[in-house]
């Protein structure tokens, strides 16, 4: 049936001008042989007045707190309300439509409210639509109990609907639109130098998620990855290419120069904490921090002393434990850790000697490294991001 899913951003929905994009993209794909699965999102973004944010905030002015059940409810609504709009577009254009929840198509989750996981899926109605040429538009976001309650999926959660229902019908790939051509190899507010990439690995995607990048959510990435499934992340409002996910760059994209670097990804508001005094046997400290959900990012123990980084948002969290037990420490704030990725890496001699060349050449201290496989990542101070980041670039020639 040669069927694929396109998911449609808030942006891509949050405008009569943008909406006649969306049919357009659509209305293609049906012209070029293939049998669209769309997914959208609420319409655009706060003050737009069917905005996810701008329902929940408008029942919190009027009546205080929103229950879990009531959240979800409220908040299912957004999508519905594209959904309709979608498909009532649709078939003004003389194409046969239906609108749906999530729940409605199939996808049947736990019971969590706000942030709810796939328990199954169900593929009869959406595959029964398609086969009778009627296009399916799905609320994103959303799913339902088996006792029927709507449930919300979380952060990113239109991907994730996209992602699941793609492998749920056996989808040849599903596109992502949103506003930009595609995923770069830096973020370009940061360096004018980042270009777009035309095809990474769902692993290296995963890596640049973790790093800081605004890419694809991890979730969407999980269940695209586990049915083999290309993501392709597409531009609404222009014709270019964009960027694809795959298992392998090389098997599925054989003529493409793939590169030993792939991207760059920060992440701000580091702080670097060094303990002067050793940490007991037991990690008493590691397993306070712990108990009160403080992250380490990276970390490095030594006889001596011992440094680790964590989020800006716990320093007062973190410095409460160490006065109450006494430790004796110092701290370097507002740092930035910076990330190299690629999976090419593994094994080749040489990288981390280039990554510190292109650092010191620009007066970059490295205040603390860590790597994996697939990634090298540095800490520096947050001002010196935008240099660091483009000349991590340019030294990899992405």
């Amino acid at each position: 049936m040669n069927i694929i899913v396109q998911k449609f951003g808030g942006t891509s929905v949050a405008t009569p001008e943008a909406r006649g994009q969306v049919i357009q993209k659509i209305l293609k794909a049906k012209k070029e042989g293939k049998s669209p699965v769309v997914v959208v999102s609420a319409m655009g973004r706060v003050p737009s007045p069917y905005a996810t944010d701008t329902l929940l905030q408008f029942v919190k002015d009027e009546a205080g707190e929103i229950k879990d059940r009531e959240y979800d409810l409220l908040l299912s609504c957004g999508e519905i309300i594209s959904a309709v709009t979608i498909a009532t577009m649709l078939q003004a254009a003389g194409y046969d439509a239906v609108a749906l929840t999530g729940g409605q198509s199939g996808i049947i989750t736990d019971g969590v409210h706000k942030s709810a996981d796939l328990l199954y899926g169900k593929s009869d109605a959406l595959v029964g639509y398609v086969e009778k040429d009627i296009i399916p538009v799905v609320a994103g976001f959303q799913g339902m109990t088996v006792e029927g309650e709507i449930t919300t999926l979380g952060r990113g959660g239109s991907d994730t609907t996209a992602a699941m229902l793609g492998g749920l019908v056996g989808a040849e790939s599903i596109e992502i639109y949103t506003d930009v051509d595609g995923i770069m190899t830096a973020d370009p507010r940061v360096s004018e130098c980042a270009s777009i990439i035309p095809a990474i690995t769902y692993n290296e995607i995963f890596q640049m998620a973790d790093s800081g990048a605004k890419v694809i959510h991890p979730r969407a990435v999980e269940y695209a990855m586990r049915a083999n499934i290309p993501l392709i992340i597409k531009n609404t409002f222009s014709d270019e290419p964009g960027t694809a996910i795959v298992q392998s760059v090389k098997k599925s994209y054989p003529s493409q120069t793939v590169k030993l670097i792939t991207g760059v990804a920060h992440r701000l508001n580091r702080i670097q904490f060094k303990i002067t005094e050793k940490l007991d046997a037991d990690c008493d400290l590691l397993e306070c921090m712990a108990k009160e959900h403080i992250s380490i990012d990276l970390i490095n123990i030594f006889p001596e002393y011992n440094v680790f980084t964590i989020d800006g948002e716990d320093k007062n969290k973190l410095e409460a434990i160490l006065k109450k037990d006494g430790y004796e420490y110092t701290m370097v704030e507002d740092c930035c850790k910076v990330t190299v990725i690629g999976e090419r890496m593994t094994g080749v001699p040489g990288v981390m000697s280039r990554i510190m060349k292109a650092l010191n050449k620009e007066g970059i201290q490295v205040l603390q490294t860590a790597d994996s496989l697939t990634t090298i990542g540095c800490l520096i101070r947050s001002e010196q991001v935008s240099r660091a980041v483009t000349a991590l670039l340019l030294e990899f020639n992405i």
